[in-house]
């Protein structure tokens, strides 16, 4: 099978219940879930905690894989970040998104493999901005599935991000790829990790 027939799918646990994310799910015909969360681990819904979440998951016999290490939101590295803010260009350079990336890619071959973490909406999650937007370059296809079970195409999310981060109009000096480059910058921006210790000490250098 070729990277252009290749499908991923991105789901947000959000609120549901377990129930109701299984049943997503199952409408989809989804076979492995791919935790890219850093941290897989909930206060609000306890249940989508990583061993509570897996063994739910084998009892409907879908399969579990971790992936926060590789394709989370964090970084560990330092010089993945500006100000205390992770930057997701430069998270994504990293020999260890690479990698996590590649084992992605490599289970899509044979399963049908949803990407999960906590956000709802596709376009507030590192999901889309970053790793929706790595298997993209790699000719793969990303669909989102929404909570009233709908699929939004990566495409189509995009659109929708010009208008949630307010991109003016296309005109003669700005190409639709760089309103796109701009509108997931913006949104990076809003939601990525800030670490506040690297924020403190960055704000420190400024001010001494």
């Amino acid at each position: 099978m070729s990277n252009h027939q290749r499908r991923v799918l991105t789901v947000g646990h959000s609120n549901h219940s377990e129930s109701f994310l299984i049943a997503l799910l199952k409408q989809h015909a989804v076979t492995t879930v791919a935790d890219v969360r850093s941290s897989p681990y909930s206060k609000f819904a306890p249940h989508f905690s990583k061993v509570p979440l897996r063994d739910a998951l084998k009892a409907e016999g879908i399969k579990y894989a971790f992936l926060g290490r590789e394709l989370g939101a964090r970084s560990n590295d330092p010089a993945c970040y500006i100000g205390g803010q992770v930057q997701y260009d430069r998270l994504a350079k990293t020999d260890l998104f690479h990698a996590g990336l590649g084992r992605l890619i490599k289970g899509v071959e044979s399963e049908n493999v949803a990407i999960l973490c906590t956000e709802k909406d596709p376009l507030d999650c590192h999901r889309t901005l970053l790793v929706a937007r790595s298997l993209v370059a790699k000719g793969l296809l990303v669909d989102h599935i929404l909570d009233d079970g709908s699929i939004e195409s990566y495409a189509d999310s995009l659109l929708r991000l010009l208008d949630k981060t307010g991109q003016p109009p296309p005109d003669f000096f700005t190409s639709a790829e760089q309103r796109i480059d701009n509108a997931l910058k913006d949104q990076e921006e809003r939601i990525a990790y800030v670490d506040k210790e690297l924020a403190a000490a960055a704000a420190e250098q400024v001010t001494s």
